[in-house]
């Protein structure tokens, strides 16, 4: 008996260590702006996955700040986080962050803004090919347009990579074909009221402009909003497929928008964040697919990108 009891004993001294060792996850998530509908969605994505992967997120609004994200990915590092997870404010701007996270070993995702530094060592990207959105949307307005007409393209923030990628893509098209003509070119920032006060201004100018293409959904709704009764008179596209995009496609006021899987960017975040934590091997460049969206085929979509 006494035999027995010993044993018993000594089984549980052995499982007292796994126990006491065992710890869930802890990731520290910062946000370029929390006031931002798609990335709202992308937000939502990565909560949802954290809650259903038993992981103990932290997530913080950078508020539009590089200094400010930064600070935040400091102190997920001081706070002894297994991962940290970062859509950058500033593209541009990302080394600071890669240096303090590389030096103190700790797993590094960017998401849905693609760093202009090569990734190295625990790092990954987890987005989308922001030049073929360009390409996607400006191939559905050229279309739309008979190939000929002047194109107004609505910039995102100058310092993002969607911003460059997306323009550049717009323009390679616009570049095919002898017909098109890029003649006005402004930041509204990304924004639905900044979009508003740039297209108002090229209205009240007098510029002559066929289609705008934006490079966001806020944007091109931005537009059409400025636009008011001579909306059919230009043709609006942007990029994400919002839902308030597919509202717009539905009711025929823009003529596409292009897919970007905020869902399944927010969850593959996480995923990657939760590998490289336990030491797994993750691609440095986790693409999610862009779609292009018209009102043809917007029943497939409405169910996505949902906050």
């Amino acid at each position: 008996m006494n035999v027995k009891k010993t044993i018993l004993a000594s089984l549980l001294v052995c499982m007292l260590p796994i126990a006491s060792f065992a710890k869930d996850l802890q990731v520290g998530v910062s946000m370029a702006l929390f006031d931002d509908n798609f990335l709202t969605i992308v937000r939502t994505a990565m909560q949802k996955e954290m809650q259903e992967k038993n992981v103990n997120g932290q997530i913080e609004d950078a508020k539009g700040d590089v200094s400010q994200q930064l600070q935040q990915v400091q102190s997920f590092i001081s706070q002894g986080v297994d991962a940290i997870i970062v859509n950058p404010v500033d593209t541009n701007a990302v080394k600071p962050i890669m240096d303090q996270a590389s030096q103190a070993g700790v797993p590094l995702i960017f998401v849905n803004r693609r760093p202009a530094l090569p990734l190295t060592g625990k790092m990954a990207y987890v987005g989308s090919d922001s030049e073929l959105a360009g390409r996607l949307q400006m191939e559905a307005l050229a279309k739309k347009m008979n190939f000929k007409g002047n194109i107004a393209i609505l910039l995102g923030d100058l310092a993002n990579e969607s911003t460059r990628e997306r323009t550049k893509g717009v323009k390679a098209v616009v570049a095919k074909y002898p017909g098109l003509k890029v003649v006005q070119e402004q930041t509204a920032k990304f924004t639905r009221n900044d979009a508003v006060d740039v297209v108002s201004n090229w209205m009240t100018a007098g510029e002559d402009i066929q289609a705008i293409a934006a490079n966001n959904d806020e944007m091109a709704i931005g537009a059409l909003q400025a636009l008011g009764k001579n909306a059919g008179q230009v043709l609006v596209a942007g990029v994400d497929g919002t839902p308030d995009a597919l509202q717009m496609l539905k009711n025929g006021k823009m003529v596409a928008t292009v897919f970007q899987d905020a869902k399944g960017q927010g969850e593959g975040a996480v995923q990657a964040a939760i590998k490289l934590a336990n030491g797994e091997d993750v691609q440095k460049i986790v693409d999610i697919p862009y779609k292009l969206i018209t009102k043809e085929n917007m029943a497939q979509f409405t169910s996505m990108n949902q906050k």
